[in-house]
């Protein structure tokens, strides 16, 4: 039988080139959509760090990690908007280990 709801984890470093407002602005669209399509557990967030290598010529970025519990199709279309918007340096998107 296939579950409902799966554990998910997702890190995302925002660019910290556009300023302060757009890393809070990418912040809040990200948990509205997480939000809007699963359960958002928890929202850990790092700040700026040092990037451990340059990235699109930046050397720091914008770490926050979304804990999340939905529907397994829903980490694929994550990825896809992540892929595809402006002011994000990485991502990746886990399955949990269930508790």
């Amino acid at each position: 039988m296939a579950k409902l709801s799966e554990k998910y984890e997702a890190l995302i470093v925002y660019s910290v080139k556009s300023g302060e407002e757009q890393v809070e602005t990418l912040k809040t669209k990200f948990a509205d959509l997480i939000t809007a399509h699963s359960t958002l557990v928890k929202t850990d967030i790092w700040g700026s760090r040092k990037l451990a290598y340059e990235i699109n010529k930046e050397t720091e970025g914008y770490y926050v990690i979304y804990n999340f519990d939905g529907d397994p199709q829903f980490p694929k279309e994550l990825e896809r908007v992540l892929g595809i918007t402006e002011g994000i340096l990485r991502y990746m998107v886990i399955k949990r280990q269930s508790d």
